[in-house]
């Protein structure tokens, strides 16, 4: 597993398991798994309804929670100072948990104009030693400079829909300045057409592995943190598994062209579903 170190000095697996989609039971043990395979770094949300199913398989694991890196995020209708305190106390009781790794804003939601009191209550939820990291998804770069000018913690990182087809280099650059790391939900389109690319099969086919591999290394090696979903435990281990090779510079230039600025999930400045 390769780490990175978030921009509070907290270290985090820079591959992680997604519980997006997944009902509460089959969560269990898919999360188990997982954990069986070798992730560390496990992410799910109040939204998901599986936060029980994750907290379940946590349990019932012989790894030490501070082994674990587990991530939940408030949604939107829980946004708000006080409903956001409350929010996350729920999100604790239903994981079993005495605390979250990282708590994260789960849409900005600018309609609403309520994530910066949001995230000062993810700010108070750090300081009192509630939560190891805060920080965001779907987050544009004019509310990622919202955040920057009217609160004291800097996110750690902003979680947002990213694969080859949806590079979001301008974002991401924008991450890099600010010592904000980007991680990808959906890093392979959601099974998409991404993995039937010319381009990254034959790429794929040169190191004997799938095209889902190369994908997730590519996110690995342009310092991506990257959470692939599954249910199918040849899946998960297969996720698991790119560690072992290393794309070359031309090959990761040759991903990197593939770029359409094309997205299979909403806009986020003009999602605002409650």
């Amino acid at each position: 597993m390769d780490f990175v170190t978030l921009n509070n000095g907290l270290k985090m697996p820079q591959l992680g398991f997604g519980v997006w989609q997944v009902e509460n039971d089959q969560a269990t043990i898919a999360v188990k798994k997982a954990l069986e395979v070798g992730y560390r770094s496990i992410d799910t949300a109040m939204i998901y309804q599986n936060e029980e199913g994750v907290g379940k398989a946590i349990r019932e694991t012989e790894i030490s929670r501070e082994e674990l890196f587990i991530t939940t995020k408030v949604w939107n209708s829980d946004q708000g100072y006080e409903n956001t305190l409350r929010a996350y106390e729920e999100s604790l009781s239903r994981l079993g948990l005495d605390y979250v790794d990282l708590y994260l804003i789960h849409w900005p939601t600018p309609k609403f104009d309520q994530y910066v009191d949001t995230y000062k209550a993810m700010e108070k939820l750090y300081k009192d030693g509630r939560v190891k990291a805060i920080g965001v998804c779907n987050f544009e770069i004019e509310h990622l400079e919202r955040l920057l000018n009217e609160c004291e913690i800097k996110p750690v990182l902003n979680q947002v829909e990213c694969h080859p087809f949806l590079a979001q280099n301008e974002l991401k650059d924008f991450c890099a300045k600010h010592d904000i790391f980007v991680e990808a939900w959906s890093p392979l389109q959601q099974g998409g057409e991404v993995l039937k690319n010319e381009t990254v099969q034959s790429i794929a086919k040169k190191h004997n592995k799938t095209t889902a591999q190369v994908v997730l290394r590519w996110h690995l090696q342009n310092d991506t943190i990257v959470i692939p979903k599954s249910v199918t435990p040849s899946r998960i281990e297969e996720n698991f598994n790119v560690f072992d090779f290393e794309l070359s510079a031309v090959e990761m230039d040759a991903i990197n062209k593939l770029n359409r600025n094309e997205r299979k999930g909403p806009k986020p400045s003009e999602f605002n579903v409650r």
